[in-house]
């Protein structure tokens, strides 16, 4: 049975850094983005590898701010 795959979106602007997202990740691909700043003033969250995806969205599940929306193919 082949993984499933996924995409994550970042609404960036109401991420608060807290890193949660970036804890539940199995494939560790959710980081924080360190070279840009939201316009609360916090580095966002941003997935660097996209094809790594598997779609499982522990990251939306346990994100506090709705931050995240996963779409799976």
């Amino acid at each position: 049975m082949a993984k499933a795959k996924g995409r994550v979106e970042f609404n960036e602007d109401r991420c608060k850094g807290c890193e949660l997202c970036t804890t539940v990740c199995p494939v560790k691909i959710v980081k924080m983005d360190k070279k840009r700043i939201n316009v609360k003033g916090y580095h966002p969250a941003t997935v660097e590898e996209m094809d790594k995806c598997i779609g499982c969205a522990n990251c939306a599940t346990i994100c506090p701010d709705l931050v995240i929306k996963v779409e799976r193919d």
